[in-house]
């Protein structure tokens, strides 16, 4: 009965600390179900600022293909996250990239972003998009772009200019920009040279009589 004893509360014992041990376990991943840190995020290697109570967040510029430079005078594709932390709806009027492209053109106009709301400019199609680049402009490289809000005023981000690979390559770069087609008769183009008549003028005249 001693030993039965002895051996029973050894074994209590052994029992009791392992469950100790495996109900932290057990609550981790049970938490850990609907953790933040479990739900998938998309790659974060771009810039983040702050102007006034906007975010911007993971923004990038999509480079070439496996590495290789976006051509001088090409576009290329700019993609980011917007979060308004004020009570107030703010709006992304306007985009520029000085030094490194001509234009910046938000393809859908501008863009607000709610009170207490998110724009989500992330992708994979983009709403920004950089024009005319001054430059071949090779990934990894970073530019200069300023972000101009109606409440929040500019806000100036050195972005990094991502390749389209890996995660990337899943991006689209911006379509070709369409080109202007001269109609018939307009300025700048030639009018053909109509050709001579024949008419009554180009016929000898009946009064030319021969002289005898």
């Amino acid at each position: 009965m001693i030993r039965s004893s002895h051996g029973s509360k050894v074994l209590r014992r052994f029992l009791i600390g392992a469950l100790a041990l495996l109900i932290p376990v057990l609550a981790g991943c049970e938490a850990g179900n609907n953790a933040p840190t479990l739900e998938f995020h998309p790659a974060a290697a771009g810039a983040y600022g702050t102007a006034g109570a906007v975010t911007v967040d993971n923004a990038f510029i999509l480079g070439g293909r496996n590495n290789t430079l976006l051509a001088s005078g090409s576009s290329a594709s700019m993609f980011l996250y917007l979060y308004n932390g004020s009570g107030s709806a703010d709006k992304l009027t306007s985009v520029s990239a000085p030094g490194t492209a001509t234009s910046v053109q938000l393809t859908g106009g501008s863009v607000t972003v709610p009170a207490t709301g998110a724009a989500d400019l992330s992708g994979p199609e983009p709403q920004i998009v950089l024009h005319d680049l001054t430059s071949a402009l090779p990934s990894g490289k970073t530019v200069t772009v300023d972000l101009t809000f109606q409440n929040a005023g500019v806000l100036s981000l050195t972005v990094p200019v991502q390749a389209r690979t890996s995660y990337y390559s899943s991006y689209s770069p911006p379509p070709p920009r369409a080109s202007s087609i001269k109609q018939p008769g307009a300025s700048g183009t030639a009018t053909p040279t109509p050709s001579p008549s024949l008419g009554a003028s180009a016929r000898p005249s009946a009064s030319a009589s021969p002289t005898p």
